[in-house]
């Protein structure tokens, strides 16, 4: 992380303010966990590989776990830059959705694979945040009990904004069987077979392609090759690594089945990033 100043940041059981002052704070954002991210004052520039998304005082925006991504805090201004976020992990989601009543899943939620949705301004979500405020502004710590509510105030909110986040956000299955996503993004470097993802993740292959289905747009193997793109992306813009290099870290193993990918995901061949 870099920053020019002083940047303050307090975490209140998955509840996070982030203060600064000074013009711009850059940092690298790869939580594992969903967030929601509400801006009081500033602006904020995400970078997704090739996108850009700029989020100004009183807008929102949710961001997928397990991707990673470039982020700059600006102040405007007299303006500092402040901004609360609510991180969802999978425990609460799970809770959440034991008590969901299942009359209320939508019969077809349009499946999405981006990282980053920008969420208009509404008041459910702006008297959320700014219910928030007198807990950072006054030092006063909210109970455990009251930090949890405001996030399930938080899920509800996504979940009347678009039905598109119910697939994003209850994207497990059964309980007692390993988390796809979070074995893929922990693996999607490594040379295994569907059949062998599907047992490590305690499916039958019939089964995981079911369940895959139920949680992104793509194929497993598509997603993987997304996956490996974006991992690729990374290692060639940021940390300037060579083309020959980066097609086998990430798992290709033809450089020619390689630029072609990415040149067709990025408009670009990867020689020119």
């Amino acid at each position: 992380m870099e920053q020019t100043d002083k940047l303050r940041t307090t975490n209140y059981s998955g509840i996070f303010l982030s203060c600064f002052s000074d013009y711009s704070e850059k940092c690298v954002h790869a939580t594992p966990e969903h967030v929601l991210l509400y801006l009081y004052s500033g602006e904020q520039v995400i970078e997704d590989r090739n996108r850009k998304i700029t989020i100004r005082a009183g807008e929102c925006a949710f961001i997928r776990r397990n991707h990673r991504l470039m982020m700059y805090k600006n102040s405007k201004g007299e303006e500092l830059y402040k901004g609360i976020s609510l991180t969802f992990n999978r425990n609460v989601l799970r809770e959440f959705y034991k008590k969901l009543d299942k009359v209320d899943l939508p019969e077809r939620a349009a499946l999405s694979d981006r990282n980053v949705f920008k969420i208009e301004p509404r008041a459910d979500i702006t008297s959320l945040f700014q219910s928030l405020t007198p807990y950072f502004d006054e030092n006063v710590k909210p109970t455990d009990g009251v930090a949890h509510l405001k996030l399930q105030e938080g899920i509800y909110a996504l979940l009347n904004y678009s039905a598109i986040f119910f697939p994003i956000l209850f994207d497990f299955t059964e309980p007692w069987k390993i988390d796809m996503l979070g074995f893929l993004n922990d693996n999607y470097m490594d040379d295994l077979t569907m059949e062998q993802i599907a047992a490590y993740t305690g499916r039958s292959l019939a089964t995981f392609k079911r369940d895959f289905k139920k949680i992104s747009g793509l194929s497993p193997q598509k997603w993987l090759i997304k996956r490996r793109l974006e991992a690729a992306y990374v290692k060639l813009k940021e940390e300037r690594k060579k083309v020959q290099e980066v097609y086998v870290e990430v798992g290709f193993k033809n450089p020619s089945h390689f630029s072609t990918a990415f040149k067709k995901q990025y408009g670009i061949p990867p020689t020119e990033v």
